[in-house]
């Protein structure tokens, strides 16, 4: 039986999460990602701005979420006409979350060549908040007058810890169930995403005759997916990777689960797995449906000669709602910069974050719009299938704890499902001994830092 750990006074929806890219955009990475092991303690105090004025120059570390690179080029231009006094310097920090991970974690430890602002991802900002890496935001967005109330609560509710803003919503996604409405229509099949995934077992071996395509469903990509993805699969047949700090990859549920998606690769032979990105290999006639992130719409909209169909994800045998995990990135402040370039950085986020920004940015990725109220009017005139993602936001989950909050969980995650969906392994011994490392990395790595 799992040990059952004490649980911190920890509000769960901080445990959302998100990630995303487009098709034919770097493949999201976020397993990995900086060590727990060592660091400052969490910089809890608020920060006094006053009298303090904005540094003439900052460094923005992103990893362009979704193909952004355009879209931020822009807001940077834009905030520079309203504020002249102020450059942004748009670095390109790495191709995906890990990689800016890395880069942060090596600038960090020389102190040394810090971003002002960067791109955290939903795996790792709690862990630069356990270092204190990373500034609490609320006496800045005081300063600045930002209104929170008018975020969208799940989405800006995730980077808050012990009653305080550590980090505010950028490119915001959930999982979507995207298919070939021409592949559905000549098997027959209705012009909808499937209710379970019994349901489309049950529509796989028609797709597979008639579709021409290589496989009836292409499972995304392992290295950076499978931990998040695969949640909808856990959840759908009662299963999860953990409940709070109790580790349950191993339960009968989540068994089950696992075995089903591996019978769909070898048992059943209608499933691929993609070995990059499966938003590429759907769009390019591969397979007759994939599940990627919303960042991938534009990008699919874009690569596919078909007619794209999207829905929402399927559930399974025990829950068919609230089988939908969030992910992506926010955008935080590094702790080791100086005041002057924070509140630079500040003023650069607070714009990034206007409702008109968040559309814009939405509009050219497929990325939640993170605020109330911006005018999503044209941007969904020009691509309804938004509304499909949007939609969806009402019937997320909380993600598992082991997922999003373990340091390298994501990365032994995808190990496990590399075993079981590409060299067949046995599911339960793979998921014993998956237990066995996330309980060692709760214990080594996560519950000394926890407050009690």
């Amino acid at each position: 039986m799992a040990p059952k750990f004490l649980s911190p006074a920890l509000d769960r929806r901080l445990f959302l999460s998100l990630a995303g890219v487009g098709a034919g955009a770097a493949a999201l990475t976020a397993c990995g990602g900086p060590s727990t092991s060592a660091g400052a303690a969490p910089t809890e105090t608020a920060i006094n701005f006053d009298g303090v004025k904005p540094a003439a120059s900052i460094d923005f570390w992103s990893n362009h979420p979704g193909k952004s690179q355009d879209v931020e080029k822009d807001m940077i231009a834009r905030f520079e006409a309203k504020n002249p006094d102020i450059k942004v310097n748009l670095i390109t920090a790495g191709a995906n979350y890990e990689e800016i991970a890395q880069k942060f974690q090596t600038a960090q430890a020389a102190k040394s060549g810090l971003p002002a602002l960067v791109v955290l991802s939903d795996v790792w900002w709690f862990r630069y908040y356990l270092n204190g890496n990373i500034i609490p935001l609320d006496s800045l967005l005081t300063q600045l007058d930002v209104k929170l109330d008018d975020f969208r609560t799940s989405l800006v509710d995730d980077y808050k810890y012990d009653g305080k803003q550590w980090a505010l919503p950028y490119g915001r996604s959930t999982p979507m169930f995207y298919y070939n409405k021409d592949h559905f229509a000549a098997a027959g099949l209705p012009d909808r995403a499937p209710a379970t995934w019994q349901e489309y077992a049950e529509w796989a071996p028609k797709l597979k005759a008639s579709s021409g395509a290589q496989y009836a469903f292409m499972h995304p990509a392992l290295a950076g997916y499978a931990g998040w993805t695969l949640q909808n699969n856990l959840w759908g047949e009662g299963g999860a990777w953990s409940k709070d700090w109790d580790i349950t990859c191993d339960s009968t549920e989540s068994v089950a689960a696992l075995q089903a998606a591996q019978d769909s690769v070898y048992k059943d032979s209608w499933a691929g797995v993609s070995s990059k990105e499966s938003a590429d290999d759907f769009a390019a006639g591969l397979a007759s449906a994939t599940v990627s992130s919303t960042g991938s719409l534009i990008g699919i909209l874009k690569s596919s000669n078909f007619n794209v169909g999207v829905g929402f994800l399927p559930g399974g045998s025990k829950a068919k709602t609230e089988v939908c995990p969030t992910g992506g990135a926010g955008l935080g402040i590094p702790s080791g910069v100086s005041p002057e370039q924070q509140l630079a950085a500040a003023m650069f986020l607070q714009f990034v974050t206007e409702p008109e920004n968040t559309a814009a940015f939405s509009a050219a990725t497929g990325y939640m719009p993170t605020r109330k109220s911006a005018d999503m009017t044209a941007v969904l005139a020009k691509t309804p299938q938004i509304k499909t993602a949007m939609d969806q936001l009402a019937v997320t989950r909380v993600q598992d704890n082991a997922r999003a909050f373990l340091p390298g969980a994501d990365q032994e995650m995808a190990k496990a499902a590399a075993k079981i969906l590409t060299q067949q392994a046995d599911v339960k011994t793979t998921m014993t001994e998956l237990k066995a490392t996330l309980e060692g990395l709760y214990t080594k790595d996560v519950k000394p830092k926890l407050k009690a």
